[in-house]
């Protein structure tokens, strides 16, 4: 049985930890609730056989959400390993004091290989000439590199192609004879998980399984054996193995609307994005607003001005249809985004500067959600999240995991 996320606890503006609304208010601010956060990897971990391990991954700033924060909340709740694309992301953990089970997986020649075998890095290899740079840096070092061989069962991104593998198991082999590997893991990644019923994802594990029976024929005992993604963890328990790689469900979105709501997959959004109206004005019937004049008010109304736009993540594409929550109204972008800010057309009401403007969260509220932004914009709610620049800063609540069970503990930072 799941466990459904609940949401963070209503607080009065005079919590201090809380950034006021009205005067005073930061121009804008992404709310990270470490609360739902946790309650999602705790349902994720519901969801798997008691035997498979789950990972949160953190890549790209946790999606946005800050890596560093989010790794503490995700192991926190029993995620016992760690994932994230490059070297740099990784080690940025290790020198914020993130210890446990780390994967990385993206390394191109010459990247920092010493420091991960150093830090305790489980490093991704593809190629032979990945596992050469390792050796070289494992004789460097002194000490054995963790390694994880990758392959390409069918996304046709990184990973090794199944002609190469023999080889590459071979090579990884020798190096574990002579000192300088271990092999923890064989792994893959799916290309259409996301799309209940593809036929490429009984190929794509059909492929898995012969090679991982190839690897391990051929003397490979590997700790971690895994394939599954956010939506596979969700929708196939075959693909577990014994380690799930959970990344946009961690966050509470769902990984695509075929696979369900948030809600009905037992999770929560974790990030919700607002900003501070900055200037109510009339405009007369017929005026222009924003760049082009790809709109023009058909009535004497009110424009409220946003101080947010695609410098600060904004989708551009969704100049016109980006939904807005203002004045307890759920507004439409009127016109074309900007670097810096975008206009809502508030219909002839008045609301005052300073007042909250929601784009997205969890949706409990009336806000709208990542997903209606991810559908203004022809685009997914993974990159509406993830998008969303350094000049907003993140306001994280219930950071303190005792005070999951009643919502207390909030942080800004």
């Amino acid at each position: 049985m799941t466990e459904t996320p609940q949401p963070a606890r209503v607080r009065a503006e005079s919590d201090p930890a809380v950034p006021p609304e009205g005067p005073g208010a930061p121009r804008a601010r992404a709310e990270i609730d470490l609360g739902a956060l946790r309650a999602n990897v705790r349902a994720l971990r519901a969801r798997v056989a008691p035997h498979a391990q789950v990972m949160a991954v953190v890549k790209a700033d946790a999606y946005g959400h800050g890596a560093v924060r989010c790794a503490r909340a995700a192991q926190q709740a029993g995620a016992t390993w760690l994932g994230t694309a490059t070297p740099h992301e990784a080690l940025a953990l290790r020198a914020a004091g993130i210890g446990g089970r780390l994967l990385c997986w993206l390394w191109t020649p010459g990247d920092p290989w010493a420091e991960g075998i150093e830090t305790d890095l489980d490093m991704s290899v593809s190629g032979l000439w990945a596992l050469r740079e390792v050796e070289d840096a494992a004789r460097a070092v002194g000490r054995p590199a963790r390694v994880q061989l990758k392959a390409d069962t069918g996304l046709g991104r990184n990973g090794c192609q199944p002609a190469d593998w023999p080889a590459l198991v071979a090579a990884a082999l020798d190096a574990q004879e002579r000192g300088l590997v271990r092999v923890t893991g064989l792994w893959s990644h799916l290309a259409c998980a996301d799309e209940p019923g593809h036929p490429s994802i009984g190929r794509q594990l059909d492929v898995f399984r012969q090679l991982v029976g190839y690897a391990e024929k051929e003397g490979v005992e590997p700790e971690v054996r895994h394939v599954a993604n956010s939506p596979a963890t969700l929708t196939l328990p075959e693909a577990h193995f014994d380690l799930v790689r959970t990344g946009i469900a961690v966050y509470g979105v769902s990984p695509a609307p075929e696979i369900g709501t948030p809600a009905g997959l037992g999770l929560r959004p974790v990030m919700t994005l607002s900003a501070s109206v900055a200037l109510v004005k009339e405009a007369p019937e017929g005026h222009g607003v924003s760049y082009g004049h790809h709109y023009v008010t058909d009535r004497a109304t009110t424009l409220g001005l946003v101080p947010l736009g695609y410098a600060d993540g904004i989708p551009r594409h969704a100049s016109g249809r980006g939904p807005v929550l203002v004045g307890g109204k759920v507004r439409t972008v009127a016109g074309r985004v900007a670097m810096d800010q975008f206009v809502v057309d508030l219909g002839g009401d008045r609301v005052e500067p300073g007042t909250r403007a929601v784009l997205f969260g969890p949706g409990d509220r009336g806000e709208p959600t990542a997903e209606d932004w991810a559908r203004a914009a022809d685009t997914i709610a993974y990159e509406i999240v993830t998008r969303i620049g350094s000049r907003v800063p993140r306001v994280y609540l219930n950071e303190d995991p005792d005070g999951d069970a009643d919502g207390e503990g909030a942080s800004a930072g």
